[in-house]
Protein backbone atom coordinates (compact mmCIF):
# COMPACT_ATOMS: atom_id res chain seq x y z
CA UNK A 1 0.00 0.00 0.00
CA UNK A 2 1.45 3.68 -1.01
CA UNK A 3 0.88 6.71 1.26
CA UNK A 4 -1.60 9.01 0.06
CA UNK A 5 -2.79 12.84 0.39
CA UNK A 6 -6.60 13.00 2.05
CA UNK A 7 -6.38 16.64 1.50
CA UNK A 8 -3.72 19.84 1.72
CA UNK A 9 -4.81 23.06 3.15
CA UNK A 10 -2.87 26.72 1.92
CA UNK A 11 -1.42 28.25 5.12
CA UNK A 12 0.67 30.94 3.01
CA UNK A 13 0.19 31.94 -0.59
CA UNK A 14 3.36 34.34 -2.18
CA UNK A 15 6.30 34.16 -3.86
CA UNK A 16 5.93 30.24 -2.64
CA UNK A 17 2.76 28.87 -1.25
CA UNK A 18 3.07 26.61 1.87
CA UNK A 19 0.51 23.95 1.97
CA UNK A 20 -0.45 21.51 5.01
CA UNK A 21 -0.65 17.54 3.77
CA UNK A 22 -2.84 15.36 5.53
CA UNK A 23 -1.32 12.00 4.67
CA UNK A 24 -2.36 8.45 5.02
CA UNK A 25 0.82 6.71 5.44
CA UNK A 26 1.14 2.88 4.39
CA UNK A 27 0.58 1.50 8.01
CA UNK A 28 -2.71 3.38 8.12
CA UNK A 29 -1.18 6.20 10.57
CA UNK A 30 -2.37 9.44 10.12
CA UNK A 31 -0.20 12.33 9.56
CA UNK A 32 0.55 15.92 8.35
CA UNK A 33 3.57 17.44 6.67
CA UNK A 34 4.21 20.88 5.77
CA UNK A 35 5.29 21.33 1.60
CA UNK A 36 6.88 24.57 0.07
CA UNK A 37 5.71 24.62 -3.22
CA UNK A 38 7.19 27.34 -5.73
CA UNK A 39 7.66 24.63 -9.05
CA UNK A 40 10.98 23.86 -10.84
CA UNK A 41 14.00 25.91 -11.11
CA UNK A 42 17.60 26.03 -12.95
CA UNK A 43 20.76 26.79 -12.43
CA UNK A 44 24.29 27.01 -14.60
CA UNK A 45 28.12 27.39 -14.06
CA UNK A 46 29.80 29.66 -16.65
CA UNK A 47 32.93 29.19 -17.37
CA UNK A 48 34.94 30.25 -20.02
CA UNK A 49 37.91 27.42 -21.20
CA UNK A 50 40.09 29.49 -22.38
CA UNK A 51 40.62 32.39 -19.76
CA UNK A 52 40.17 29.34 -17.54
CA UNK A 53 37.37 31.73 -15.05
CA UNK A 54 33.97 31.13 -13.86
CA UNK A 55 31.45 33.61 -13.67
CA UNK A 56 29.23 34.00 -10.42
CA UNK A 57 27.16 36.26 -8.97
CA UNK A 58 27.55 37.69 -5.35
CA UNK A 59 24.16 38.83 -3.20
CA UNK A 60 22.34 39.29 -0.43
CA UNK A 61 20.09 36.04 0.91
CA UNK A 62 17.64 36.81 3.72
CA UNK A 63 17.29 33.67 5.50
CA UNK A 64 20.54 33.32 5.59
CA UNK A 65 21.33 36.96 7.11
CA UNK A 66 18.25 35.21 9.47
CA UNK A 67 19.87 32.24 10.47
CA UNK A 68 23.89 33.00 10.52
CA UNK A 69 24.29 36.80 9.84
CA UNK A 70 25.06 36.29 6.10
CA UNK A 71 25.33 39.44 3.94
CA UNK A 72 25.99 37.95 1.08
CA UNK A 73 26.96 34.55 -0.86
CA UNK A 74 28.89 33.80 -3.90
CA UNK A 75 26.75 31.40 -5.85
CA UNK A 76 26.07 30.15 -9.85
CA UNK A 77 23.20 31.69 -11.60
CA UNK A 78 19.77 30.42 -10.55
CA UNK A 79 16.20 31.07 -10.96
CA UNK A 80 12.58 29.68 -11.21
CA UNK A 81 11.94 27.93 -14.56
CA UNK A 82 9.16 29.84 -16.37
CA UNK A 83 9.76 28.11 -19.47
CA UNK A 84 8.95 24.58 -20.46
CA UNK A 85 12.45 24.21 -21.32
CA UNK A 86 14.89 24.25 -18.78
CA UNK A 87 18.25 25.00 -20.96
CA UNK A 88 16.14 27.80 -21.86
CA UNK A 89 15.43 28.42 -18.77
CA UNK A 90 18.85 28.84 -17.53
CA UNK A 91 20.38 30.91 -20.51
CA UNK A 92 17.75 32.98 -19.76
CA UNK A 93 19.14 33.41 -15.93
CA UNK A 94 22.78 33.73 -17.04
CA UNK A 95 21.57 36.72 -19.16
CA UNK A 96 19.47 38.52 -16.58
CA UNK A 97 22.08 38.20 -14.05
CA UNK A 98 25.68 37.93 -15.36
CA UNK A 99 24.64 39.36 -18.94
CA UNK A 100 25.78 36.38 -20.37
CA UNK A 101 25.01 35.06 -23.81
CA UNK A 102 25.12 31.36 -23.26
CA UNK A 103 25.05 28.80 -26.20
CA UNK A 104 24.68 24.93 -26.01
CA UNK A 105 24.49 23.72 -22.17
CA UNK A 106 25.77 20.65 -20.83
CA UNK A 107 23.45 18.89 -18.54
CA UNK A 108 24.85 17.90 -15.32
CA UNK A 109 21.46 16.65 -13.15
CA UNK A 110 17.89 16.81 -11.90
CA UNK A 111 17.81 16.81 -8.15
CA UNK A 112 15.74 17.56 -5.90
CA UNK A 113 17.20 20.77 -3.93
CA UNK A 114 15.34 20.23 -0.46
CA UNK A 115 12.76 17.08 -0.45
CA UNK A 116 12.36 17.47 3.40
CA UNK A 117 10.26 20.54 2.96
CA UNK A 118 9.86 21.76 -0.78
CA UNK A 119 8.60 20.56 -4.58
CA UNK A 120 11.44 22.36 -5.82
CA UNK A 121 13.32 20.22 -8.17
CA UNK A 122 16.55 21.72 -9.84
CA UNK A 123 18.19 21.27 -13.06
CA UNK A 124 21.98 21.95 -13.10
CA UNK A 125 23.64 22.61 -16.31
CA UNK A 126 27.66 23.94 -16.54
CA UNK A 127 27.57 26.52 -19.63
CA UNK A 128 31.11 27.25 -21.87
CA UNK A 129 31.31 30.86 -22.82
CA UNK A 130 33.99 33.17 -24.31
CA UNK A 131 34.60 36.87 -22.89
CA UNK A 132 32.67 37.86 -26.39
CA UNK A 133 29.82 36.41 -24.98
CA UNK A 134 29.33 39.25 -22.24
CA UNK A 135 27.04 41.44 -23.77
CA UNK A 136 25.08 42.75 -21.18
CA UNK A 137 25.72 44.23 -17.47
CA UNK A 138 23.88 41.62 -15.74
CA UNK A 139 22.87 42.19 -11.90
CA UNK A 140 18.97 41.17 -12.38
CA UNK A 141 15.97 42.41 -12.65
CA UNK A 142 15.04 45.53 -10.46
CA UNK A 143 11.23 44.89 -10.53
CA UNK A 144 12.37 41.98 -8.49
CA UNK A 145 14.28 43.65 -6.03
CA UNK A 146 17.52 41.97 -7.42
CA UNK A 147 20.50 43.40 -6.04
CA UNK A 148 23.71 41.20 -7.52
CA UNK A 149 27.31 41.81 -8.41
CA UNK A 150 28.42 39.71 -10.96
CA UNK A 151 31.97 37.98 -9.95
CA UNK A 152 34.60 36.41 -12.12
CA UNK A 153 37.03 34.29 -10.66
CA UNK A 154 39.32 31.99 -11.64
CA UNK A 155 38.91 27.94 -11.67
CA UNK A 156 41.87 27.96 -9.63
CA UNK A 157 40.15 30.05 -7.06
CA UNK A 158 36.83 28.47 -7.07
CA UNK A 159 38.44 24.82 -6.70
CA UNK A 160 40.35 26.11 -3.82
CA UNK A 161 37.16 27.79 -2.28
CA UNK A 162 36.10 24.35 -2.53
CA UNK A 163 38.08 22.30 -1.26
CA UNK A 164 38.59 25.03 2.08
CA UNK A 165 34.68 24.67 2.41
CA UNK A 166 34.17 28.50 1.42
CA UNK A 167 31.81 27.26 -0.83
CA UNK A 168 28.55 27.35 1.01
CA UNK A 169 25.88 27.14 -1.34
CA UNK A 170 24.46 23.19 -2.25
CA UNK A 171 23.70 23.98 -6.46
CA UNK A 172 26.94 26.16 -6.70
CA UNK A 173 29.12 23.76 -4.88
CA UNK A 174 27.63 20.62 -6.81
CA UNK A 175 28.65 22.29 -10.34
CA UNK A 176 31.90 23.30 -9.29
CA UNK A 177 32.72 19.24 -8.27
CA UNK A 178 30.90 18.20 -11.43
CA UNK A 179 33.37 20.79 -13.79
CA UNK A 180 36.30 19.51 -11.82
CA UNK A 181 35.34 15.85 -12.28
CA UNK A 182 34.88 16.37 -16.20
CA UNK A 183 37.46 19.03 -16.83
CA UNK A 184 40.04 18.46 -14.93
CA UNK A 185 42.42 19.92 -17.57
CA UNK A 186 40.81 23.66 -16.86
CA UNK A 187 41.79 23.72 -13.55
CA UNK A 188 45.63 23.40 -13.48
CA UNK A 189 47.61 23.31 -9.82
CA UNK A 190 44.79 24.64 -6.99
CA UNK A 191 46.06 27.40 -4.38
CA UNK A 192 45.66 26.85 -1.19
CA UNK A 193 44.79 30.11 -0.02
CA UNK A 194 41.70 32.14 -0.90
CA UNK A 195 42.82 35.29 -3.11
CA UNK A 196 40.00 38.17 -3.20
CA UNK A 197 37.40 37.64 -5.38
CA UNK A 198 37.36 39.88 -8.94
CA UNK A 199 34.34 41.95 -9.22
CA UNK A 200 34.12 42.67 -12.89
CA UNK A 201 32.30 45.91 -13.98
Amino acid sequence: MAPSIRGTRTVHEGWSTVLVADLTMPDGTRRSREIEDHGRAVCVLPYDPERRVALLIQQFRAPLFYAEGVTDLVEAPAGLLDEADAEEGARREAYEETGLRLGRLEPVASVWSMPGISTERMQLFLGAYRESDRIGEGGGLAEEGEDITVVEMPLSTLAAMSDAGEITDMKTLTLVLALRLRHPGLFGRVVVARPELVTSA
